[in-house]
């Protein structure tokens, strides 16, 4: 009788357990630790006034190339048509104090997250610039990227790669004399886009 009524507890038990094991999907974190994160920078200073005219920045995750993606084919079916995760872990972002204008494409002061958009016959990317408000508000994480609403587009141009970028490198360069003139780089593995920025500094 007392092999019976523990059996019967037990069976009892696993029936009230089993549907709250099916159901705890609760929420999980990961990340913590320090990522390898990359950081390009324009500072203009006034000499005149020793303090600073204005300044523009993407940061950035570091991914790493993947042998995959020599792989054409492959890396077509991920990429033609699609809006790319342009980075790593956090959203790759472009915080600007200055207007500016990406290959004529006029940015406005504010802070923006950033994705890759490549065409659906592959021949042309282009930045893509997304709201940061309303993917915060629905808390996008960049993974999902798919699911955001580019707000506007400036377009970048193939180039030859000078060699194979192991982990995604965003540069941005220009002549001492024409500092307002200023080339947008990235290059990963053998993937190399440019864009031209202009900058606009108060006189």
């Amino acid at each position: 009788m007392r092999i019976r009524a523990l059996l019967l507890a037990g069976v009892i038990l696993l029936a009230l357990s089993a549907p709250a094991q099916q159901t705890k999907k609760g929420i999980s974190a990961e990340g913590g630790d320090p990522d390898d994160r990359g950081s390009a920078r324009v500072l203009y200073w006034d000499d005149a006034a020793n303090t600073a005219a204005g300044q523009f920045a993407f940061d950035y995750g570091r991914p790493v190339w993947k042998p995959v993606y020599e792989d054409q084919a492959k890396f077509d079916a991920m990429t033609k048509g699609k809006v790319w995760r342009l980075g790593s872990n956090f959203w790759t972002t472009l915080d600007t104090d200055l207007p500016i204008e990406i290959a004529g494409r006029r940015v406005l002061p504010g802070s923006y997250y950033l994705g890759l958009k490549r065409s659906a016959d592959g021949s042309q990317w282009s930045l893509a610039f997304i709201n940061i408000g309303p993917a915060r508000h629905v808390h996008l994480d960049a993974f999902d990227i798919r699911k955001a609403l580019v707000s506007f587009e400036a377009p970048m141009t193939t180039v030859k790669a000078d060699s194979k970028a192991e982990k995604l490198t965003i540069t941005l360069s220009y002549p001492k004399d024409d500092i307002k003139n200023v080339t947008l780089k990235v290059a990963w593995g053998t993937l190399a886009l440019t864009a031209p920025v202009k900058v606009t500094l108060a006189d």
